[in-house]
């Protein structure tokens, strides 16, 4: 295989023609991407939300076990401050006088007070408990739904991708190849301007005496620039490059022109 020439070598009319075929390659890349739509979009999107319910179920997992954890707490508690009304209780029943019978109620109604706390702890977070129950089988059934259509998306993209792929890979090797053929300048400002455009063209034709990609007219002395294929030319309003349609391989449909206005003069 011969050397390929080198950028200095290489005429503009070569570079263009390069980078045109370039385009046209690319976007056919960016019609198999269109053709995939938003399904990567949606996939991503199930997956987040999967993940969210995933950490949200966990979270009231792990608030169950500190309601539980509180439960058995204060079952503990009550259990001893129980024991010390019964005692209270007893001692009552041998005071000496009115004094020590008025302490010994006091501790017993402060620790009857704790048990009705306690117990008042208990049904709340009980009630607590059944309602992240029930959160967690809402978020459950949230998320087997998600799973499953994150399935049927990940079966259409998987379809799509599979029916693409080998088209899409024989375009990019095809494009990487043609890269080397356009001088890395020209080559950088290509891109840039491709990432920029709506429609993905870095390097447009010339259709109607105007610019193929924003439609703005080009005067006469520019097109004849173009078609001398003497200079990298760029749109003055779009920034693309431009190319004349017959170096393109393209047949131009010329311009119509606009019939001139008989001004009837009165006699």
């Amino acid at each position: 295989m011969a050397e390929k020439k080198a950028d200095k070598d290489r005429s503009v009319e070569e570079r263009l023609k390069a980078l045109y075929k370039l385009q046209s390659y690319l976007s056919e890349i960016d019609r198999i991407r269109i053709l995939r739509g938003e399904l990567p979009n949606e996939v991503k999107d199930r997956e987040d939300e999967i993940a969210r319910y995933e950490t949200r179920i966990a979270k009231h997992e792990e608030e169950l076990k500190e309601l539980d954890k509180l439960i058995k707490t204060k079952t503990g508690e009550i259990e001893d401050r129980k024991v010390k009304i019964a005692k209270y209780e007893e001692q009552i029943n041998n005071v000496r006088n009115n004094r020590e019978y008025a302490f010994l109620e006091k501790e017993k109604e402060y620790e009857s007070l704790e048990v009705e706390l306690a117990e008042k702890n208990i049904r709340e977070a009980n009630e607590r408990i059944a309602q992240k129950h029930a959160d967690i089988e809402t978020d459950q059934a949230l998320l087997e739904d998600n799973r499953h259509i994150l399935e049927q998306k990940r079966q259409e993209l998987d379809e799509i991708i599979s029916e693409t792929r080998q088209q899409e890979d024989e375009l990019r090797q095809k494009a990487k190849e043609l890269e080397p053929m356009v001088d890395r300048y020209t080559l950088e400002a290509f891109k840039r301007i491709r990432k920029n455009a709506r429609n993905g063209l870095g390097i447009v034709t010339v259709q109607r005496d105007a610019c193929g990609g924003c439609f703005n007219r080009i005067p006469p002395q520019r097109q004849l620039e173009i078609k001398m294929h003497k200079k990298v030319i760029v749109c003055e309003y779009c920034g693309r490059i431009m190319i004349d349609g017959a170096l393109a391989g393209i047949n131009e449909t010329p311009a119509v022109p606009e019939k001139k206005k008989r001004v009837s003069r009165k006699k």
